[in-house]
């Protein structure tokens, strides 16, 4: 399995690079899983349905399967903020890749994605586990930078970059 995080703040367009990269490899013929972190707390239920009525009388997991879907829910015994190794173990270990989308200070090889018109800092200088630098604003990187410059805008020179660096992205827990 490779896995490679997509780091960045919020607005420079990590989910867009994140969902296109994912249709390229699905039409390459691999298989993709998507690790997304949640700044806010969140709920994919709804109250009322079975599987919420299960969790509120407190099931420790829930998992609700369909023909095509499953979800699983599992309540956590207080909270806390599981990181990627926590929580990779949980995907698919047959998977090809794993796209990490936030996750900005987990320890894997990364994607950062940058627009200077966010007016964001970067991560890349504080970061050498960033190994490329997805951008739309090249002339506004300060002079060297340590890794690959993409063009954010042109998804599949970045997915081509990732595959051409794929032993790069080879998971060792």
């Amino acid at each position: 399995m490779k896995v490679v995080g997509f780091a960045g703040f919020s607005g420079s367009g990590k989910t867009t690079l994140v969902e296109t990269l994912v249709q390229h490899f699905v039409l390459d013929g691999l298989r993709v899983s998507v690790l997304k972190h949640a700044h806010h707390r969140f709920d994919i239920d709804h109250p009322g349905k079975d599987t919420w009525r299960h969790r509120e009388a407190g099931a420790y997991e829930v998992l609700a399967a369909s023909d095509a879907l499953i979800a699983l829910q599992r309540r956590l015994p207080q909270p806390q903020e599981l990181g990627v190794p926590e929580l990779l173990p949980m995907l698919d270990p047959q998977v090809d890749w794993v796209f990490v989308e936030g996750f900005k200070q987990a320890r894997l090889p990364k994607v950062e994605v940058w627009r200077a018109s966010t007016g964001r800092p970067l991560c890349y200088p504080d970061d050498p586990q960033i190994l490329a630098l997805a951008t739309d604003s090249p002339q506004h990187l300060p002079a060297p930078v340590p890794a690959a410059i993409l063009d954010i805008n042109t998804p599949s020179a970045v997915a081509a970059w990732l595959l051409d660096n794929a032993s790069r992205f080879a998971y060792q827990p």
